[in-house]
């Protein structure tokens, strides 16, 4: 009576595995499989472009004075530069906001204190740890939130200490944000899981990127989030490198790659099924998934194989489309 899909039916993030994992576990495992088809996607448009992309489980960034290495933390995916003389960004590095970003000061949004009270410029150089000089000049650290890691999370602050000082030593820091269920870890971003009724659905979003350009300094670089609903495709995004390098990468598709591989949709989503704890997605976002359901369920029905066709979905309001899945959903 399942109705099971090894392909990702939903265009971008997949809401019956989202709120499986926030509601009873199972990320850790999710996020180990991802980073890896993450950076494997990395390094392939990367080394053309003469960087690379590496896991380092044990990667510190070290600081030139008297710091102990166990202070700082480790990254999920490092972008190294390959090229040793190409030059540092200009004061105009980051790029122009694209369709659809947010842009924010960093020094007002992930700061607490004013940040006129410190001296950045005397910040000590951090370098990549003894033994990684072969990969290059560290340039960029990408971190895949964890529900620990966000805000009422047990290891909320040790994450917001780790991405100042990852900020503070003038790395391009990636976040990407795919958790709904807890608050962003960006002040001045609505939160989406009070679902307060005074937010519209276009003011607040389940899922987020951020990419924090602290070049050349903390006070002129900036934040550039994208934010996206439920059934939407994860977002393409500029990453600058060096010099005049800039990535655009989709960071749709090494998602997709990880839920087939995984064969998670075999093993945890039925589409006849609403998602756990349905009733903490906002209005809009319930529609999405009420249609995204209904026509997964109907081209089954039909017969059609779910591996390999591209399924439309309807517009219907959600009091329609609730009452047309009444037939489909199996109790």
């Amino acid at each position: 009576m399942a109705v099971r899909s090894i392909k990702n039916q939903y265009a971008g993030i997949n809401a019956h595995l989202h709120s499986l994992w926030q509601s009873q576990g199972g990320w850790v495992e999710f996020h180990t499989r991802h980073i890896v088809h993450l950076a494997d996607a990395l390094k392939a448009v990367l080394l053309p472009m003469g960087y690379t992309a590496a896991l380092e489980p044990s990667l510190q960034i070290r600081r030139i004075d008297t710091a102990q290495p166990a202070e700082y933390p480790e990254s999920d995916v490092t972008i190294y530069d390959m090229n040793p003389i190409r030059p540092r960004p200009s004061a105009q590095g980051s790029p122009a906001a694209a369709s659809g970003e947010l842009v924010f000061s960093i020094t007002e949004t992930l700061f607490e204190n004013p940040i006129s009270e410190k001296t950045y410029t005397a910040i000590g150089i951090y370098e990549v740890v003894q033994g990684r000089q072969d990969r290059g000049e560290a340039v960029a650290w990408i971190e895949l939130l964890s529900p620990s890691n966000k805000p009422a999370g047990r290891d909320v602050w040790d994450y917001f200490n780790k991405r100042i000082k990852i900020i503070e030593s003038g790395l391009v820091y990636i976040e990407l944000d795919y958790l709904h269920e807890s608050a962003p870890t960006l002040r001045g971003l609505p939160d989406y899981h009070t679902k307060r009724d005074h937010l519209s659905a276009a003011e607040a979003h389940p899922y987020r990127i951020l990419i924090v350009d602290p070049r050349p300094n903390l006070e002129d670089g900036v934040v550039r989030v994208k934010e996206f609903d439920v059934d939407e495709p994860i977002p393409r995004m500029n990453i600058v490198l060096n010099g005049e390098d800039v990535l655009d990468f989709d960071f749709g598709t090494p998602y997709h790659k990880t839920l087939s591989d995984a064969l998670y949709g075999l093993e945890f989503i039925d589409y006849s099924q609403f998602p756990m704890n349905f009733d903490r997605y906002q209005t809009a976002d319930k529609t999405r998934i009420t249609n995204r359901m209904l026509a997964v369920l109907k081209a089954a029905e039909a017969g059609e194989n779910l591996e390999t066709v591209s399924i439309p979905t309807s517009d219907l309001a959600l009091d329609a489309a609730l009452a047309a899945l009444v037939p489909y959903i199996h109790h």
